[in-house]
């Protein structure tokens, strides 16, 4: 039952009875705002600017993480075409701002926000922000605005994370040959852009650190960790390290690189960061843009979902790796991971591929109900793949939030309208039980 029909019902028996159910208060109504979060629960916020990934979580004690936060280059010559979405809810504000702006909002703490952790997956402008010629430099003038150090700007970072710090030399020396080696805008003064933020935020206190693949203490409660000890992030993958599914253990996956020979590297997709959070009986898979589907005449080791999914085993949601770009969320990734929830983090007219959602639908690879939620969906998507997508998806547009009750034994889907400032809330999916592994 979708919880619009639950809540009405719900309502009906309060007013026969007289008695007030709080925890329906806690979940959502349609038109209205989300209500807001309350200690005991996991609040995962997938923020939809149309122009990058960005998910804001709050953990059950308050503490807050913010893996990514994406801004692409408005000078490439694709940036305000058909084949990428446009900017929500409007192009008044850059994308970092809107993001500033629905932290702000949610945050246990509101206008004195701060992101306890941010996270980086991977080093391209939809999950970091780019720099761009005309961008907004920041109060101190030593950095560009755009992404996470826009973000940063506007609101306190405490502890920044992602896969490379401090030497940033895997699979090459990316401060001596930033300007080599990627495909991306910019790429050069994109990550010498990101040197300075660090540095500069370093100056305020700032600490900053490289994912520690394996463990389940690097990212830890601030607050009250006694009172929710079934809640923990686990980093499942950094670099080519990848947690084995036991204890902290790791495994280096990729070959050994031949300096000389970029072929023989990892890609930067390759190289994202995958963490799980959990709560209770609760699972929750994020990966950045991981590839699993080996092209005619790549290597094997292309493939890093397969090692991540053994590891990992079943999740109650899993986010589409790359987006559901063509090139990921393969096969055994999907029989493995059984969610109940899939939520895609888009963009682009690529977004889905359409053998991708092909595997995503199918009872084949597992048995049971499965409910799909995308930021956005393009028409070029819709042109293409045809009626699969109305008959799959729950949601084709705004921003998708998860709120896991206290104790994760269930947990909601709410859609919240992203062409609004107010976001108020479109529609509300559950409840769901979380599975007992």
């Amino acid at each position: 039952m979708q919880a619009p029909n639950m809540l009405r019902h719900a309502a009906f028996l309060a007013i026969l009875t007289g008695i007030l159910l709080p925890s329906f208060a806690q979940i959502a109504t349609p038109g209205q705002p989300l209500p807001a979060w309350k200690e005991g629960y996991l609040d995962l916020h997938h923020i939809n600017t149309g122009w990058g990934d960005a998910a804001f979580y709050i953990f059950p004690d308050g503490t807050t993480l913010l893996f990514d936060a994406g801004e692409m280059n408005p000078t490439s010559n694709r940036a305000f075409t058909p084949r990428n979405a446009a900017m929500r809810p409007n192009y008044s504000k850059r994308a970092y701002e809107w993001i500033a702006e629905y932290i702000r909002k949610v945050s246990p703490l509101k206008d004195k926000a701060v992101i306890d952790y941010a996270a980086i997956s991977h080093f391209h402008d939809d999950h970091f922000g780019s720099w761009y010629p005309g961008a907004k430099r920041s109060a101190t003038g030593k950095y560009s605005l755009s992404g996470i150090t826009g973000v940063g700007e506007l609101i306190p970072i405490h502890y920044l994370l992602d896969r490379g710090y401090p030497d940033y030399n895997y699979p090459y020396d990316i401060k001596k040959h930033k300007d080599r080696f990627s495909g991306e805008i910019n790429f050069g003064k994109t990550m010498q852009n990101y040197f300075d933020f660090i540095a500069a935020q370093q100056q305020k206190g700032m600490k900053a650190a490289q994912l520690k693949a394996g463990s389940n203490s690097q990212i830890q409660m601030k607050y009250h960790p006694r009172q929710y000890p079934s809640f923990y992030v686990r980093n499942v993958k950094a670099n080519g390290q990848i947690w084995t599914g036991k204890d902290s253990s790791v495994v280096s996956f990729f070959p050994a690189i031949d300096t000389g020979n970029p072929r023989s590297w990892p890609s930067e997709n390759g190289l994202s960061l995958v963490l799980t959070l959990h709560y209770g009986p609760f699972t929750y898979y994020s990966g950045g843009d991981c590839g699993g589907i080996v092209s005619y005449g790549d290597e094997w080791w292309k493939d890093v979902e397969t090692p991540v999914a053994k590891a990992v085993g079943e999740v109650d949601i899993a986010t589409l790796d790359h987006h559901g770009n063509r090139d990921a969320v393969n096969e055994f990734q999907v029989k493995t991971f059984k969610p109940r929830v899939w939520i895609q983090q888009s963009w682009s007219s690529d977004h889905p591929g359409e053998e991708v959602l092909r595997r995503l639908t199918t009872p084949y690879l597992y048995e049971g109900p499965r409910d799909l939620f995308t930021t956005n969906m393009l028409d070029a998507n819709k042109y293409v793949i045809g009626t699969l997508v109305d008959r799959s998806y729950k949601s084709l547009q705004g921003h998708i939030v998860v709120r896991i009750l206290p104790g994760g034994r269930e947990y909601y889907v709410i859609i919240l309208d992203d062409s609004r400032e107010d976001m108020p809330v479109k529609d509300v999916f559950g409840p769901y039980t979380s599975k007992v592994k």
